[in-house]
């Protein structure tokens, strides 16, 4: 055996040949037991996700006799005997064992051989090839990244479209986990995305514990009493427990002690658990509080704004907000710094849209019976594209990114297609096997 084709026995995977026999990407006119005897495929049965028989209810006809049942796919026909299936009464109605190679025979309980196809024969040579090509290469980023931007603009775009509500159904998830805790309040829910995506991907976590530490109906109530909506949110956050001089911190340590005892607040947070270390000053935690706490002194119904806004123009003036004159001046309670109005910055924005409002507002409409889906991909192709190093990638190897709706599509298929090779369930994956 060469070191080739010892090498494709070893990547081999059940997988492809899954995907050949679902697809039935066989020499038809040529299929044979390893007995010799005609095989006709009228139905490849229902693929199994589960345990058990990889397809039920498959039909086949073998040498003129049809079979009505489940059907076992294997790399080796030893696997047989390697999973035990000899003592599974699972695969007693196991029909045909489909193989890519057969070095065993494997017997049925009645002592008779079990009929076996052996792939490696009949496996239609272009996908074959092109399935060698594709999985056989060292040192790409992805697997297709040669052929990737050469990729027909009609599957493309369909593809990138399916990409991205794939991704908005992943964030869905998340988010319907929150709505469970809160009995559907979604007002509730939205404060705790905003606060987890104001504390950005390293104080993420603490906002979000920040966020859930107080019914959001307290928020709601102190909304119009801008001291006391930060003494709520700093002292909540562990920020009110030091000792230090200033009118401003001291005002908010009263109005804090005053809140806590009438709302009979629990479970506050400790300062430490907010990351300062290698943050740029504009995104202290203390910062962002500020931004957060101003956002909802300005914007009452801030949820049912969001959910009528029809374009990113009027999303971004619902966060053109002015955080208190004491941050104007101050990154930290203890050190005065040089006069800045610390707005939310556009790109900022894009980041609430693109990770809170959208997802959120996906979830909402189709709650209500109200989704459209090209109003979300409209919105997004209205954002400028992410930078961030996969998208980088994408554009070394020729994949242009006009907006963040590619953006997004093209961090799904990184993610959850390219970096588990999972070509087979790609449309680009597919398109390059079958060409």
């Amino acid at each position: 055996m060469t070191r080739k084709i010892a090498q494709i026995y070893k990547a081999m995977k059940e997988k492809f040949l899954h995907y050949v026999w679902k697809y039935k990407l066989l020499d038809f006119n040529r299929l044979k037991t390893i007995d010799g005897e005609r095989i006709y495929i009228v139905n490849t049965g229902q693929e199994n996700t589960n345990t058990g028989p990889d397809f039920f209810n498959a039909k086949i006809e073998i040498e003129g006799q049809l079979w009505f049942g489940n059907v076992e796919i294997h790399i080796k026909s030893s696997d047989w005997y390697l999973h035990k299936h000899e003592k599974d009464e699972n695969y007693d109605a196991v029909i045909l064992h489909v193989v890519f190679e057969n070095d065993a025979t494997i017997f049925m309980k009645n002592n008779k051989p079990l009929p076996t196809l052996e792939l490696k024969n009949f496996i239609d040579k272009n996908v074959y090839d092109n399935y060698i090509a594709l999985f056989f290469t060292e040192n790409k980023w992805i697997l297709c990244e040669q052929q990737l931007s050469k990729t027909d603009d009609f599957l493309m775009q369909n593809w990138l479209e399916r990409l991205f509500f794939e991704r908005l159904e992943r964030k869905a998830a998340v988010i319907k986990e929150l709505l469970e805790k809160t009995n559907n309040d979604f007002e509730a829910v939205l404060f705790q995305l905003l606060a987890k995506n104001f504390g950005l991907k390293i104080n993420g976590d603490a906002f979000l514990q920040l966020a859930s530490s107080v019914d959001y109906s307290i928020v709601r109530k102190l909304q119009k009493n801008e001291l006391q909506l930060n003494a709520l949110l700093y002292g909540q956050a562990g920020f009110l427990n030091e000792d230090l001089e200033g009118t401003f911190y001291n005002e908010l340590q009263k109005e804090y002690e005053y809140v806590k005892h009438k709302h009979s607040l629990k479970g506050g947070m400790a300062k430490h658990q907010f990351q300062f270390f290698r943050m740029r000053p504009s995104n202290f935690p203390t910062i962002r509080i500020a931004q957060l706490s101003a956002l909802y002194y300005k914007q009452h119904h801030l949820f049912s704004k969001i959910m009528s806004a029809d374009s990113v123009s009027d999303l971004y003036v619902l966060f053109d907000v002015e955080i208190t004159d004491f941050w104007k001046t101050h990154y930290t309670f203890e050190k005065e710094s040089k006069k800045s109005i610390k707005k939310l910055t556009k790109s900022f924005k894009d980041l609430l849209i693109i990770n809170t409002i959208l997802p959120l507002k996906f979830v909402y409409l189709k709650s209500i019976g109200k989704l459209e889906e090209e109003v979300f991909i409209s919105l997004l192709e209205q954002i400028n594209p992410e930078k961030n190093s996969i998208i980088t990638k994408f554009n070394e190897i020729g994949v242009k990114t006009e907006s963040a709706f590619k953006t997004q599509a093209l961090l799904e298929l990184k993610n959850s297609y390219c970096n588990n090779k999972d070509c087979l369930k790609c449309a680009i994956g597919n398109r390059l096997l079958r060409k």
